[in-house]
């Protein structure tokens, strides 16, 4: 019998952090109890954090377990053949109550070496912002190993990074090497790799309530971290019912689409889709079937599917590879 695909949501996978907060729930909708949840990975193939259909034919099936079974119709045959049977990114709500550490993730090159995994190229979508909130994004001028020591050793590290205000709808691309962290009173729609290595560089000296602080790894950040200026701020100018480029890289690419009445998504490549609604909703139409979704949700597109119709009054975050 002919398996028949469908748009797939899928169970989130949420996170305590020591800097979350509550709007997963009251802002997304996220079924969570805790007062300091931090994230929601909404798509996820890391090992031992795989995301499971929440509903449909394959309800109760990991993602991990779809690709295997059927690696050409859900990534397509293209990223099958450059990734092989790996979803290559990995989609999450982020709800920074406190600011999170100050970080930054390997490349490729340094990730496979010494963790055998993908590096970290990200993307941040403003969602929400408290007023005066700000992002934390690379260096205010070029600097070097020596400086960035002695003013990490010094705890003046802050004096030497570039602090940018931020407002719904902003967007970051956040390239390997770049230091940042998310600011306090900020959700986020985080695209990256599928990989879970961060080097966590400083955490304001918070403790927990057994008095000890986070891991830092000063060390493994000296040779991972660039010490030039970045231009990670990303203008656009969207169009209503049209897919507007925000980044456009070799791990991913994402559109914005201001929905407002319909839309008809002609696909040309043979690539899964994934949607993220982060503001209203929608409904997708594909083979005589309606799907509804809302702020919040998260939705995979198989390759193998074919064009399909939005309608509704949605901002969508608009992911392929």
């Amino acid at each position: 019998m002919t398996q028949t695909f469908y748009p797939l949501t899928f169970y989130p996978l949420l996170k305590e952090r020591i800097w979350g907060g509550t709007k997963l729930k009251t802002y997304l909708n996220k079924p969570i109890d805790s007062q300091i949840t931090g994230e929601s990975w909404e798509i996820s193939t890391v090992p031992e954090e795989v995301s499971v259909v929440k509903e449909g034919a394959f309800e109760g099936k990991n993602l991990s377990e779809l690709i295997d079974l059927y690696p050409e119709e859900i990534l397509g045959k293209t990223i099958y053949a450059r990734f092989g049977k790996q979803f290559p990114l990995l989609f999450k709500y982020l709800d920074a109550r406190e600011d999170l550490s100050i970080q930054l993730h390997p490349n490729d090159q340094l990730a496979k070496i010494r963790h055998n995994s993908f590096g970290k190229t990200e993307m941040w979508y403003v969602m929400q912002a408290d007023e005066n909130a700000r992002l934390i994004v690379g260096f205010k001028e070029d600097s070097s190993r020596e400086e960035y020591l002695q003013h990490l050793e010094n705890k003046k590290l802050i004096s030497l990074l570039n602090e940018v205000p931020v407002k719904k709808g902003d967007v970051f691309f956040l390239e390997t090497g770049t230091i940042h962290a998310i600011g306090a009173g900020i959700v986020i729609a985080e695209i990256q790799q599928t990989s879970d290595i961060t080097y966590r560089i400083y955490d304001w000296d918070r403790v927990d309530a057994h008095g000890n602080g986070r891991e830092l790894h000063t060390e493994l950040a000296l040779d991972a971290i660039n010490y030039k200026t970045t231009s990670s701020k990303k203008e656009y100018k969207a169009i209503e019912n049209k897919s507007t480029s925000l980044v456009d890289c070799p791990y991913f690419k994402t559109n914005i689409i201001l929905l407002n009445g319909e839309v008809l998504i002609e696909k040309s490549d043979d690539a899964f889709r994934v949607l993220m609604c982060t503001e209203g909703s929608f409904e997708l139409f594909f083979n005589d079937s309606k799907y509804e979704y809302q702020t919040g949700d998260t939705v995979l597109l198989p390759a193998i599917l074919p064009s399909f119709l939005l309608k509704g009054t949605a901002t969508l975050l608009e992911v392929t590879v």
